[in-house]
């Protein structure tokens, strides 16, 4: 007989942590790591770049052309930037996180992302943001993700996670 805690290693074998830049996020790659020290999981963090929703402002005309190329490039930097951070938040805990800029839609790129990685659970940080246009993005994705994950999705709110990172 197998044990429980075989079994739940492999409901936690691979974790997808989407990183937007939002404490939120950098939550979600706290509880992960929390996670891997447990179960000893791969984790993978990715950031995408959403050229969908900047192609979408410029066809709205809320961005001119030049402007959406700029909003772009400084995105990039950004993402990677971000990613740089979680692989040092995972060695000061001693676990290794494979990361990875993307560009496209959120959604779809994090979708391809995990059934790419075979992932057993795409980790979303619980958003506290406030700006409603930020909101509206960051909602949209989320709905998307966990309407066409093959996988589980957690939405991480955990309050004490910072805490809980410090002491692991």
């Amino acid at each position: 007989m197998v044990s429980l805690c075989v079994m739940i290693k492999q409901l936690f074998e691979n974790l997808l942590i989407v990183i937007n830049g939002s404490d939120a996020s950098i939550h979600a790659v706290q509880y992960a790591i929390i996670m891997a020290k447990q179960y000893r999981c791969n984790l993978k963090a990715v950031y995408v770049v959403d050229i969908a929703t900047i192609r979408q402002l410029t066809l709205q005309k809320i961005f001119v052309h030049d402007e959406s190329k700029e909003y772009e490039s400084s995105l990039e930097p950004d993402g990677i930037r971000y990613l740089r951070y979680v692989e040092e938040l995972g060695k000061a805990k001693g676990v290794t996180i494979q990361t990875e800029l993307r560009k496209g839609a959120v959604w779809a790129e994090v979708i391809t992302a995990a059934n790419e990685m075979k992932a057993n659970v795409i980790l979303l940080g619980g958003s506290e943001n406030n700006d409603p246009f930020q909101k509206e993005i960051i909602s949209s994705s989320y709905g998307e993700i966990i309407l066409h994950a093959n996988c589980s999705v957690l939405l991480v709110r955990e309050k004490l996670i910072e805490q809980l990172y410090k002491i692991s």
